[in-house]
């Protein structure tokens, strides 16, 4: 049985991508082996956000050639989409394959074998217009399920280099995404994440469907579904209608992801942002409205090309004021090929990581008074794993819908299942509960009938 290795970098969008590759694998008798072991196939899962993204990837690509060198060292992903030419001259790379035609990976693998020929299999990606079907039935990590619907985007956002790397906004067949929620849940999974490169414009390439109709669909028609948590949105796709669909929502969750990027309206013109700080405050006021508890996180680049301690201090601003729930706060780091990288102005690398550490400490105050709402509260979790800084200690950790992290006394019988947790101790980045008790499905199904 011939044995393959993955290694994936990168967004969450890459690992469910990696899990689709791997079930192709599968289908063709492959055994699935850690990377650090020696196997017949390494695949190479990509990423290129930023520059640090293509050398990490460097270094995974040769680390895999080292383990070895008589192995089919096969390269995807975004750095594979963009510069195919530059992975194609590390020597050992045998077979290249960008963000689309995955499906042809094997097809390549087997002809480099007969050839001993390496083979670049990227195409133009801005001439794609259609959504790549790659099903993923369950998940190596058997809590939290990743469903993409979406592929692409169009926005150009002058720091980002994703469209070239994924092509334009292609959304997957409802039908399709349905039918694999399904699968989901029937394998057990009580949460789906919906994912995307820019997920919350699925449906803007569809003539009479849309997010909002996606979402209400899945809860209609999937049975069995708890809990839908969308992975990131914009706020200028926080529509009217998805607000009204959340609002009537019983499975849609506590918790939005809405990149902001910056809270200054200057800063946002530059960076080609859709949204001014007016129209983000109206969407956040409104969504606080339909769902009282909300957690809203974000993300922010400081340090963008021009930014002044002023437009700066708006961003800190807007964040205090609007109580985010957490930040992933990143320095802006120069992407070869983009607008920003050739701005004038550039801040400086200690000016940048001074503000950064300003607000991630903002960051840390803030996801400690959000949780302080929840002590003593009787919140649902579902356990994920043992408490990764004490294995022996009994106790596991899971999130509630919100968003807030958990730990407390559980079994591994509960672990992917919905649990009643106490808060008893709120804090950041973890809160420490007490279980109370498994809602049980056989009893909820009876009070039903």
């Amino acid at each position: 049985m011939p044995k393959v290795a993955f290694h994936t970098l990168g967004c969450k969008v890459n690992h469910y991508e990696t899990e689709a590759i791997w079930q192709i694998f599968k289908q063709q008798d492959y055994e699935r082996v850690e990377f650090e072991e020696t196997a017949d196939v390494y695949v190479i899962n990509t990423c290129t956000v930023t520059n640090t993204g293509d050398k990490k990837s460097r270094q995974i690509i040769r680390r895999a050639v080292r383990k070895n060198p008589d192995a089919v060292i096969c390269v995807t992903g975004c750095y594979a989409q963009t510069s195919p030419a530059e992975i194609m001259a590390i020597p050992g790379v045998d077979v290249v394959v960008g963000t689309q035609d995955r499906k042809k990976m094997l097809d390549y693998i087997e002809q480099y074998k007969l050839e001993r020929q390496p083979i670049n299999g990227v195409h133009n990606i801005m001439k794609n217009r259609i959504y790549e079907e790659l099903d993923v039935p369950s998940f190596t990590d058997r809590t939290r399920a990743s469903l993409k619907i979406q592929e692409g985007c169009n926005n150009f956002c002058t720091f980002c280099i994703i469209p070239w790397a994924r092509g334009l906004m292609r959304s997957r067949d409802p039908k399709e995404v349905i039918r694999q929620a399904q699968q989901l849940v029937d394998a057990g999974y009580k949460e789906i994440v919906l994912t995307g490169i820019h997920t919350g414009g699925y449906g803007e390439d569809m003539k009479d469907y849309n997010l909002a109709m996606l979402l209400r669909d899945l809860e209609e028609q999937v049975k069995g579904l708890k809990r839908i948590r969308i992975s990131s949105i914009e706020a200028s796709q926080i529509t009217d209608e998805v607000i009204e669909v959340i609002k009537q929502s019983s499975v849609i969750v506590r918790h939005l992801h809405i990149p902001l990027q910056s809270g200054s309206d200057s800063v946002l013109k530059r960076m080609r942002r859709k949204y001014t700080m007016e129209f983000f405050s109206d969407r956040l006021n409104k969504l606080k409205e339909v769902l009282p508890g909300l957690a809203v996180t974000s993300d922010i680049i400081v340090g963008f090309p021009g930014e002044t301690e002023e437009e700066f201090m708006e961003t800190y601003n807007f964040v205090k004021k609007h109580h985010f729930a957490e930040l992933h706060v990143f320095p802006y780091s120069k992407r070869t090929g983009t607008p920003a990288a050739r701005m004038e102005n550039q801040v400086d690398e200690e000016v940048k990581n001074e503000r950064v550490h300003r607000l991630i400490a903002l960051s840390d105050q803030l996801a400690k008074e959000y949780a302080s709402q929840f002590e003593n509260d009787v919140l649902e979790v579902i356990p994920e794993e043992k408490y990764k800084e004490d294995q022996a200690s009994g106790l596991y950790e899971g999130y509630t819908d919100n968003y807030l992290k958990v730990v407390f006394p559980a079994t591994e019988e509960m672990v992917g299942k919905i649990v009643k947790v106490k808060i008893t101790e709120a804090g950041y980045p973890y809160n420490k509960g007490q279980f109370v008790r498994i809602i049980d499905e056989a009893v909820k199904k009876q009070a039903i009938i």
